[in-house]
């Protein structure tokens, strides 16, 4: 090491030849830590980074990359003194040495807070800002791998995204989100993560409301889903996920933002992502199981859509798909039967039930405590479901549970609904349904 120092420091060719040799031999986590250890090695660096010639910054530039790889602390520390110029070269006119600057930086990010609070005074934000303008995939690509390494710190919330709300950046992050197909899906993956953060950060959701980011982003699922060919591309699913829990965590978050995005072909367009990539990405099922739930949760509009385009039965079929798409299955039935008579009956007439008794002897105390809870909200509007249940012998998977401590009361106030006299008024027909049920 010591050696491929002295190397860099005499005449140019015995220099660019050392930085190659270097470069390559700082892949090794020990030369890494040996090399910031000795006395002026990052100086020199800097000194050839900082070169009019060419050829001797851009190896210096990958010398740097490889250290900002390290996990070691202490390494990404020693870069400290580097920062400010790679933020200074991001302005530069070489798109493959901008990406360079731009991973160095987000590596370093990583792995040292230090870095991060030096970075923050001496403009990252408003340099990021200026880059996300540029017309180069590969630079936009580095630059979304940065902040969303930035937008996933500690100090985030407070120290970071509000810098982030006041600059240009959600506007051009959504921008570029919803134009992936077209503008580079390395991109749109990375600033799709970045919105993802900032709305988990709590602080920013009424800053992306306003700049439309929920009807933006149900857009750009519409039409991911209608543009999805037979052969799934690889890669589809990395945008997908961020985008269906953006919308989701959005939904969670405000009340009435439903209001903003009654469109039904965004149910259309779920369970279109969900057809497609039920087999290779099953993680894809949840992402939008959690959507369609706090699609559901409050807002008629979607549970009638959901009943009207006769997608029941499609949802139904995903209660076999894994324990938290059970749950999550029952938890919009739940949401749909919580909306009153006319919405049971349609559950009831599907049917529903033959496929709720088998989640009843399921091992899982969370599945069965969540078909519980659709079972009494059936009984209580809709009482001839409870008089098929009893035909069906579920009584007898109620009776399974009134053993089970955290099951037990629930279990046996259903079976108190179902063993209630069966008069001719308590489970007379519900004949109340909406117009276009029929």
């Amino acid at each position: 090491v010591l050696e491929l120092l002295r190397g860099m420091q005499k005449g140019s060719e015995d220099r660019k030849g050392s930085l190659g040799r270097l470069r390559w031999a700082l892949q090794n986590k020990e030369t890494q830590q040996r090399f910031v250890r000795l006395d002026g090695s990052i100086r020199t660096l800097i000194g050839l980074f900082t070169s009019s010639l060419a050829d001797l910054q851009m190896e210096a530039a990958r010398c740097l990359h490889e250290l900002s790889h390290s996990s070691d602390p202490a390494v990404a520390e020693a870069c400290l003194p580097v920062t400010s110029y790679l933020l200074t070269y991001l302005s530069g006119h070489s798109v493959e040495f901008t990406e360079l600057c731009l991973y160095t930086l987000g590596n370093l990010v990583v792995e040292s807070e230090a870095v991060r609070k030096q970075l923050l005074p001496q403009g990252i934000i408003p340099v990021l800002a200026s880059c996300i303008q540029s017309p180069h995939e590969a630079v936009l690509e580095g630059l979304g791998y940065v902040l969303s390494q930035l937008l996933q710190a500690k100090e985030a919330p407070m120290e970071i995204i509000p810098l982030v709300l006041d600059s240009v950046l959600p506007q051009h992050m959504l921008r570029l989100v919803c134009s992936g197909l077209k503008a580079g899906i390395g991109a749109a993956v990375e600033f799709a993560w970045c919105l993802h953060y900032i709305i988990c950060s709590h602080t920013a959701n009424t800053v992306l409301l306003s700049l439309g980011a929920l009807p933006a982003l149900a857009s750009l699922l519409v039409d991911l889903a209608l543009e999805i060919p037979p052969d799934t591309p690889e890669g589809l699913e990395l945008l997908v996920c961020p985008v269906l829990r953006c919308l989701g965590n959005l939904l969670a978050e405000e009340t009435g933002c439903e209001a903003q995005i009654q469109d039904e072909r965004l149910l259309i367009a779920l369970f279109l992502i969900l057809q497609c990539f039920l087999q290779q990405h099953p993680f894809i099922v949840q992402e939008c199981l959690w959507l369609l739930n706090n699609l559901t949760a409050d807002e008629p509009f979607f549970c009638y859509a959901l009943l009207s385009l006769d997608l029941l039965p499609a949802l139904l079929q995903l209660l076999s798909c894994s324990q938290m798409a059970s749950v999550l299955v029952l938890t919009v039935l739940c949401n749909i039967a919580e909306k009153g008579p006319a919405y049971c009956q349609q559950l009831h007439q599907q049917p529903a039930l033959p496929l709720l008794l088998p989640a009843l002897t399921l091992p899982h105390p969370d599945v069965v405590g969540q078909c519980l809870e659709l079972l009494r909200l059936l009984f209580l509007h809709c009482p001839e479901a409870a008089a098929d249940f009893i035909r069906q012998g579920g009584h007898q998977a109620l009776e399974q549970h009134q053993n089970t401590p955290e099951l037990q009361e629930r279990a046996q106030a259903l079976l108190d609904m179902v063993r209630q006299p069966l008069g001719p008024s308590a489970f007379s027909p519900c004949h109340t349904a909406l117009s276009t049920f029929s």
